[in-house]
């Protein structure tokens, strides 16, 4: 059951959330938005920041913040009041819900993020464990859970680990939403320059994957709030004409029950996100295989709740009550 604050002892709890611009979400998909109607039908403060409202004075973290009401419309979703001056660690609570590319300025965010968190807010998920879990890279602390992995900068290693496996996928580091993944075949003449350009000639890394053919099958997204699995699977299921299993190019839903390979794998990665202060996160599971670990923004939880009926929001929502209520009694 959610966590209710009572209104007659303790005023509503206040929670920002910083996101990309809410006018171009797509509403009836948005999983940010499923979270913030969450926290309004529970009474708490809705405080709207975009990463531009992040500043730094005197080592003390600011927002140039707007109160915001939200509703479950696809025309008519939210509303913004006057803007105003907040001391983030004065919210109970912050949602970073920016979405990648993970660059300097993100990471220029998580350091905002992380005074306020100094001064009292709760971050979900935690600064440092933003800038830590490169959502491709981290997958190497759990080589037991996925396919042969390189990531380097050499387009020769590139080359032969092609050779070695006869099938590849190959991807930037810091993208999302199926952008620029490419499937790469032994043989074909397009393999020099998809290297070459992934690793801007050299000068960047990139991330080569074996090739799992139960990708047709589907791309498992498998929600874990606090390093627990949500109860089901969204397999994303990629149109006959596109490798990318991503809602956003096409990719058409499904959901599943857990396999047992699925819950060893969340058993071997939650914990030690839920050590790092991750409260939200997306694991990426092909066939048996994790491929990656996805806590900037994950997404999933509006399928979820269409297609299964999972309240994943409520579920957040009640982790974070928790732990503000865990703050509180210690306090």
């Amino acid at each position: 059951m959610p966590v209710k604050r009572p209104e007659s002892r303790m005023p509503p709890i206040r929670l920002g959330i910083v996101m990309d611009p809410i006018g171009s979400i797509t509403p009836y998909k948005d999983s940010s938005l499923a979270m913030l109607l969450e926290a309004q039908a529970r009474g708490w403060e809705l405080h709207y920041l975009e990463q531009q409202d992040l500043r730094l004075h005197n080592g003390e973290a600011f927002g140039t913040a707007r109160r915001l009401e939200v509703r479950d419309s696809r025309e008519d979703w939210y509303r913004l009041q006057a803007p105003a001056d907040v001391r983030l660690g004065e919210l109970d609570a912050i949602l970073m819900r920016k979405d990648p590319p993970f660059d300097t300025e993100y990471i220029y965010s998580t350091y905002i993020l992380e005074r306020a968190a100094e001064r009292g807010a709760l971050v979900v998920n935690r600064p440092a464990a933003l800038r830590d879990i490169n959502e491709k890279v981290y997958t190497a602390w759990f080589p037991q859970c996925c396919p042969d992995t390189l990531i380097t900068r050499s387009i020769g290693q590139m080359r032969s680990f092609l050779k070695d496996h006869g099938t590849v996928v190959v991807k930037p580091l810091d993208g999302m939403g199926g952008r620029s993944i490419f499937v790469v075949r032994h043989g074909d003449n397009n393999a020099n320059v998809i290297f070459e350009t992934l690793t801007r000639d050299g000068r960047i890394y990139a991330m080569a994957q074996r090739y799992i053919p139960e990708i047709r099958s589907g791309d498992k997204r498998i929600l874990l709030v606090d390093g627990e699995p949500v109860g089901k699977v969204l397999a994303r299921i990629p149109p006959p004409d596109d490798n990318r299993g991503n809602l956003v190019m096409g990719a058409q839903p499904e959901v599943r029950e857990l396999s047992e390979q699925d819950r060893w794998i969340c058993a071997e990665v939650g914990p030690v996100l839920r050590e790092h202060g991750v409260l939200f996160a997306g694991l990426d599971v092909i066939g048996d295989y994790l491929t990656e670990i996805n806590v900037t923004s994950p997404t999933g939880i509006r399928e979820l709740r269409k297609l299964a009926g999972l309240d994943v929001a409520a579920r957040l929502l009640d982790a974070v009550a928790a732990r503000l209520e865990a703050g509180a009694a210690a306090a």
